[in-house]
């Protein structure tokens, strides 16, 4: 039988890591497919540019169209990134009959229910393992392998470069300034990091996640975004002395009233698994209602991590290519008719427990004061921690509350900061416990 020929957009570090990974575990992957498996064209905006892989025998391009139309290539993979001129030639070759493998989340993200809808109607697959969380096969363990689960909720570090500037604020007591500044230099982090620390980045990730886990439409203009730039060396110790570990999360929950879909800082126990992931690592949490909580963790990013999951989607189309499309895994799990319309929850309506820190004149009565409007807007207390500074007459108060509903906790800050005796803004960062009951 002849071997599938595939086609790469792109031939970067994920594009030379895909060609390297297919070469080099040819005859395992052929095993594994039922038929041989060979990239025979590929484009790139400089097709003399040194590479980190073999292009003897592939036909190389400036024109990715060329590889979009080519009538031998049969799976087009898609790793030029960016949602505009991917989107035009990713459905230019669904168009044209062809599979799609793309490791692009904003693609998906923003543009998924147009490519899927497309994709249905032309009988070809969409395959899209590596948008979210690089070598960890999250996609397919819950579009899949949890099938038989009700998901309860889902919470992910999918993001490893805030994880890197978290972990070593966290570990070497830095500032976030020179944490982002080293990361830029390690190639970590982008010369704009706005997308990585900003969460904008993790939303595109969590939006596919979500949609995957409760069966609903891709609505990332409906997720909600707070990045790690305002995090300080100040709370990151004072959650440490807490027994907690700030980490940049994304969280999706089923409520009784809608979806919670939010990426943020988040206090984690210091015994959570999770919490313990470091650096440039991933990991997601996925809690169902028969199995219960799974973790899965590796790297995020990277050549072959992203390669490893970029080649399985190219043999999960392998082996599907004469198969019947009406049988096949659907994109986002459940059948597309199926999709519910379940409400996207605002950020007001979310419930979570909360770490507070508050600036005050060290005076008399000031934190009854603030425990009562707490009290009067239903939040009550689970910890406390006071540090004084006598030469400034200033008091740090550090508050873990109990859940409540986001919209009682802003009438509660804004009566707050109202006290004279509050020196700027109160700070809060939200808290999830994770627990598996």
């Amino acid at each position: 039988m002849e071997p599938v020929k595939v086609g790469l957009l792109g031939l970067g570090t994920v594009g030379g890591g895909t060609v390297n990974v297919l070469q080099r575990n040819a005859e395992e992957i052929s095993r594994r497919a039922g038929r041989g498996i060979i990239v025979s064209h590929a484009s790139a905006r400089d097709v003399n540019k040194p590479r980190i892989c073999q292009t003897e025998g592939i036909q190389l391009t400036e024109s990715p169209i060329n590889v979009v139309t080519d009538p031998e290539v049969s799976i087009v993979v898609e790793l030029i990134g960016g949602d505009t001129l991917a989107r035009e030639l990713v459905l230019k070759a669904i168009a044209n009959g062809k599979h799609v493998v793309t490791a692009n989340k904003a693609l998906i993200a923003k543009h998924g229910n147009e490519i899927f809808s497309a994709a249905q109607k032309k009988g070809v697959m969409v395959a899209f393992e590596a948008a979210v969380a690089g070598g960890i096969p999250i996609i397919k363990a819950i579009r899949e392998g949890l099938a038989g689960n009700n998901i309860e909720w889902l919470a992910g570090i999918i993001n490893g470069t805030g994880n890197f500037i978290l972990t070593e604020m966290r570990d070497k007591q830095r500032d976030f300034d020179s944490v982002l500044a080293e990361a830029q230099r390690l190639g970590y982090a982008e010369a704009d990091p706005t997308f990585d620390v900003e969460g904008i980045d993790a939303a595109h990730k969590l939006t596919i996640l979500a949609s995957i886990a409760f069966g609903i439409p891709l609505q990332f203009e409906k997720t909600y975004t707070e990045g790690i730039s305002k995090i300080t060396r100040e709370d990151v110790d004072y959650a440490s002395e807490l027994g907690f570990t700030i980490k940049h999360l994304g969280v999706s929950r089923r409520a009784e009233n809608g979806i919670e879909l939010r990426v943020h800082p988040t206090l984690i126990s210091k015994r959570r698994l999770i919490a313990n992931v470091d650096g440039v690592m991933n990991a997601v949490l996925v809690k169902g209602d028969a199995v219960g909580p799974t973790l899965y963790y590796g790297a995020g990013a990277g050549a072959e991590p992203t390669a490893s999951a970029v080649v399985g989607d190219i043999v999960d189309v392998v082996r599907v290519l004469t198969s019947d499309p009406e049988n096949r895994v659907p994109h986002l799990a459940f059948q597309p008719e199926s999709l519910s319309d379940t409400p996207i929850l605002p950020i007001e309506e979310v419930e979570t427990a909360y770490y507070l820190r508050i600036a005050a004149s060290d005076q008399t009565g000031v934190l009854a004061n603030i425990t009562a409007i707490l009290a009067d807007s239903g939040i009550s207390i689970d910890s406390m921690l006071q540090k004084e500074h006598s030469s400034e007459e200033k008091a740090t108060i550090i508050i873990i509350t109990h859940t409540t509903i986001e919209k009682n906790m802003n009438t509660a800050l804004e009566k707050i900061h109202a006290l004279d005796v509050i020196d700027g803004d109160v700070v809060r960062i939200r808290l999830e416990h994770l627990d598996a009951d």
